[in-house]
């Protein structure tokens, strides 16, 4: 018999709070994270605002502990608050006899950002203006004295899984995953796995990302991704909406404790989900483009509920990809409906992006919380900012205020650039 993994603890940092009850409830109020971008000057760029995490302060989460990581990434920083808060909530940080070789992580986790300004001066002090080229020995002599090594180190995906595994002490399999905006579903997907065949008992899994950073926020605008409402930011993420004109850039990070079941009852934790469903699939197609007839999307969700032994009448609720753009939308809306048929219109959808903004590699595992609170709480969230229908975007979903339902299982969509397309089933837990 296939072991069960069960969800014991969940934390998140998010732009709209750094726990989860205060989060969870602003989202049930329809409360917006998004504002003008504070981080850096994004006066001159045609996206000028963002959905920042603001007021954090990684030491108020990490204590004694702080001084071993106070030199994290931004998102690392948000990795580890997340990480602790999911540790403390699952009890294991009370655990009398665990054995931390098997105990893993597994992340989805962005790339840092670059140490900018320095980057920048060096390049400003090479520059050759009689050539009108850049002097590459001076910029490598600026650069040296300048750029700082620790920036560098932390840049690497992997350094926020690095730094949880040492701040718990964990020594069992430790991976990083960045396929884009599907990064922490297919983590969580993966340390499933893991789990499943008996590679470890407990894994540490969600995702981290901060690209609110000029390099990031050039990237997206160049891609036509972001939209550009910059006289009505608040309400620029539009998942679903007739209006919309693309999605609205994020940071923040999401960590659950996944365990097998018979570890988690010997313990005493409170159990609050089961996952039971898992799939990944790729569209093989354009690196930005979803395929026109959804087949990424439908496969990865038909393997997901075929995983959990379950068919799309048992799905009560879809947190959807929704991140606001044209083509996802319209094309996720199709994969749906085509997968589902005629059940397509009763299950209702919606996307917390529109509140929370795209949390990127973090989106997935914070979107999958929301999963759990839904089923704990009885309510689904709401897509926010939904005035006016699209013909292309005809499902039930949940426009502007929460909704009261009987919910026992939900499916969680993420899709990524490049194609890549993961989806979790969570299901609330019951002894068989």
């Amino acid at each position: 018999m296939s072991r069960r993994i069960v969800i014991t603890g969940i934390g998140w940092i998010t732009p709209l709070g750094h726990d989860i009850e205060t989060a969870w409830q602003a989202i049930l109020r329809g409360d917006s994270g998004i504002s003008k971008t504070t981080i850096f000057d994004a006066g001159t760029f045609p996206t000028q605002f963002s959905s920042e995490v603001k007021g954090f302060d990684l030491k108020k989460f990490l204590g004694a502990d702080y001084e071993n990581h106070k030199d994290v990434s931004r998102q690392a920083g948000f990795a580890l608050a997340a990480a602790r808060l999911a540790w403390e909530y699952s009890g294991l940080s009370n655990a009398a006899k665990l054995d931390k070789t098997r105990v893993g992580v597994y992340l989805g986790g962005g790339e840092g950002p670059m140490d900018f300004d320095n980057f920048t001066a060096a390049a400003v002090e090479g520059w050759d203006y009689e050539k009108n080229d850049l002097n590459s020995q001076r910029w490598a002599e600026v650069a040296y004295e300048r750029l700082r090594e620790v920036v560098e180190a932390e840049q690497d995906p992997n350094m926020a899984a690095a730094h949880i595994a040492q701040l718990f002490g964990v020594e069992g399999p430790n991976f990083n995953t960045l396929t884009a905006c599907a990064a922490s579903t297919q983590a969580i997907g993966e340390a499933t796995k893991i789990i499943r065949r008996g590679d470890a008992d407990v894994m540490i899994s969600g995702g981290c990302h901060s690209m609110i950073h000029p390099f990031g926020v050039t990237g997206f605008n160049r891609l036509t991704a972001l939209s550009t409402r910059n006289d009505a930011c608040i309400t620029a993420s539009r998942p679903f909406d007739r209006t919309r004109d693309g999605f609205v850039l994020g940071e923040g990070a999401g960590m659950l404790i996944l365990e097998e079941l018979s570890h988690a009852k010997a313990r005493g934790a409170k159990i609050l989900c089961e996952i039971v469903g898992y799939g990944s699939t790729a569209d093989a197609f354009r690196i930005t483009d979803i395929h026109e007839d959804g087949r990424g999307g439908i496969a990865a969700m038909s393997r997901a509920i075929k995983d959990a032994g379950l068919t799309t009448a048992d799905i009560h609720y879809i947190s959807a990809h929704g991140t606001g753009t044209a083509e996802n939308d319209k094309i996720e809306t199709l994969a749906i409906r085509t997968l589902f048929a005629e059940h397509a219109k009763k299950v209702p959808v919606s996307s917390v992006k529109s509140m929370l903004g795209h949390l990127i590699a973090a989106a997935g595992a914070c979107e999958l919380i929301t999963c759990v609170l839904a089923i704990r709480d009885q309510i689904l969230p709401p897509t926010i900012n939904y005035q006016t229908p699209d013909p292309l975007c005809d499902l039930d979903y949940i426009p502007n205020t929460p909704r009261k339902a009987t919910v026992k299982t939900c499916l969680s969509n993420s899709f990524g650039f490049g194609g890549q397309n993961d989806t979790l089933v969570v299901t609330a837990f019951e002894e068989k």
